[in-house]
């Protein structure tokens, strides 16, 4: 799943209670959603399980779209702290003037607004994991405060004197190069070596589109959860549209582009008419879509005629070996005898020519 929740998580928006067995059926739920066979999309996978059980922070990076929270949630309830919060939140919606309050709360009269005392990210993740996306955007100030409390777990609130300690996993996520911002004095290095203890690259749709065949029927499935409940299948031609684009937009822009097509569908099939219908930006891929289905279409058949040629070779030389004796020849062969009947039946193969019955 390789793929990111639809909805965008902006602010701070901390995971409700839930008991251990919801917690556990979320976890189970998460990997339903991780999906891919592709090399790459697998070894990621791979460090997902592994970095889940280490409470150093981690660092997903991959383009927009490639799934980095839903991997994030997936290291949450892979890992020990499973029982506790998984608290998100979107860096680039923390003014610079509150970062600080924010995750690390304030105490009343901190600052002009501040009529009462409020908790922090940090207090609210107590225990679980503390999720930053787009971790690139916060500012100078941010970084410093974010650096401080890595280096010890320990953080004051704003206008509080109080030293407190958190038992938090930090997790996070950018769609940028870190390592090219660090080195042009655009985001701290010392912030980015703590934040880069472990690290999982997510790779985009265009360098896993041999993972189409998985993630179509499995996003469809979801698309007809959400909305009429029909069952709907990509046909050959729409699955060639789909492997001629770039998708920039990566497995989150798949998603909308197939419930668009879902919902404009009025039969059990989609093909290119409806993703035009969905998705107009899509027509330019139809030029070489249309010259690869044939291809494709080729191949199959040239497989299915050789597959029957085979099979229909392997039902006579068994048929000869036991001189047409039916029996014998399912013995021989493996094969139940009405099998072997039927496949006698379907390639014209005469077991009485044979020899026998």
């Amino acid at each position: 799943m390789d793929t990111e929740h639809s909805a965008a998580w902006t602010g701070t928006v901390a995971t409700p209670p839930c008991s251990a067995a919801t917690r556990d059926e979320a976890a189970s739920a998460l990997s339903t959603h991780l999906v891919g066979q592709c090399a790459r999309f697998r070894e990621a996978m791979d460090l997902v399980r592994l970095y889940a059980t280490w409470p150093a922070p981690l660092l997903i990076v991959g383009e927009t779209g490639t799934g980095k929270e839903l991997v994030a949630r997936a290291v949450h309830y892979q890992s020990p702290r499973r029982h506790r919060p998984f608290i998100p939140v979107n860096c680039a919606t923390l003014p610079d003037q509150l970062v600080e309050s924010e995750l690390f709360g304030h105490t009343r009269g901190a600052f002009t607004d501040a009529s009462q005392a409020r908790q922090g990210l940090v207090r609210l993740a107590e225990g679980g994991t503390l999720f930053l996306d787009e971790v690139e955007a916060l500012s100078p100030r941010g970084q410093g405060a974010l650096l401080r409390f890595l280096q010890d777990s320990s953080y004051r609130a704003l206008g509080g004197n109080q030293l407190l300690h958190a038992d938090v996993r930090v997790l996070a996520a950018s769609n940028v190069d870190l390592r090219g911002k660090a080195a042009a004095r655009e985001f701290r290095d010392d912030l980015l070596y703590r934040l880069d203890a472990f690290r999982v690259h997510l790779p985009p749709l265009r360098e896993r589109l041999d993972d189409l065949p998985l993630l179509v029927p499995h996003l469809l499935a979801k698309a007809a959860r959400e909305t009429d409940g029909v069952p709907r299948r990509m046909t050959e031609p729409g699955f060639a549209v789909l492997r001629a684009i770039d998708w920039p937009g990566n497995v989150r822009q798949l998603e909308h582009v197939l419930l668009k097509a879902h919902v404009v569908c009025q039969g059990d099939q989609i093909g290119v008419a409806e993703l035009h219908r969905s998705a107009p930006e899509l027509a330019h891929a139809s030029v070489q879509a249309a010259a690869m289905v044939p291809m494709l279409l080729s191949l199959r058949a040239a497989k299915r005629a050789a597959a029957d040629q085979a099979e229909r070779q392997f039902v006579q030389d068994v048929l000869l070996r036991s001189s047409g004796n039916i029996s014998e020849a399912a013995r021989l062969s493996g094969l139940q005898r009405a099998s072997l009947s039927r496949l006698a039946k379907k390639y014209g193969v005469n077991a009485r020519a044979l020899g026998g019955v």
